[in-house]
């Protein structure tokens, strides 16, 4: 998938869901307050150097799977990375279509993949769909609290 196609998937296919871009990067939101997105796509370096996201036509999505789907996938979630480093996870985080950890996020049940192919595109869409949900239902229960 390119950049463009995953963006109009993920608007298209979740409802009430927000895009914000910014730099080339595209944060999707369901939270009407923008103050966490449950997944992102980052296109340059800006933010780690872990993905070598500079290579041209290359991307990342990176998607927050809660911990339960994390450990099914990787195990444990690694502590996070000291000094701005990235995760050691035995990763190639500079790897095309394939799921990884999170090169930083790992340790918030995060987990990316870079230039989403045929190897991953049915698993990032029911991730996609996990993370969603779980989002949604984060929104749900804070809107239900008493004011």
């Amino acid at each position: 998938m390119t950049e463009s196609e995953i963006i109009r998937y993920i608007t298209q296919t979740f409802a009430d869901v927000e895009v914000t871009t910014v730099n080339g990067d595209s944060y999707f939101f369901y939270d009407p307050e923008r103050k966490f997105p449950f997944a992102t796509l980052v296109t340059s370096n800006a933010h780690d150097q872990a993905s070598d996201l500079d290579r041209p036509g290359v991307f990342r999505l990176n998607i927050g799977v809660g911990s339960d789907i994390y450990r099914s996938m990787f195990g444990q979630q690694p502590p996070f990375p000291r000094d701005g480093g990235i995760v050691n996870t035995g990763h190639d985080f500079t790897a095309l279509d394939q799921i990884m950890p999170h090169p930083v996020y790992a340790a918030m049940s995060w987990v990316c993949v870079l230039n989403p192919g045929e190897a991953t595109l049915e698993t990032v869409k029911v991730l996609l769909a996990e993370a969603y949900k779980l989002d949604v239902a984060k929104h749900t229960k804070r809107r239900a609290w008493p004011a």
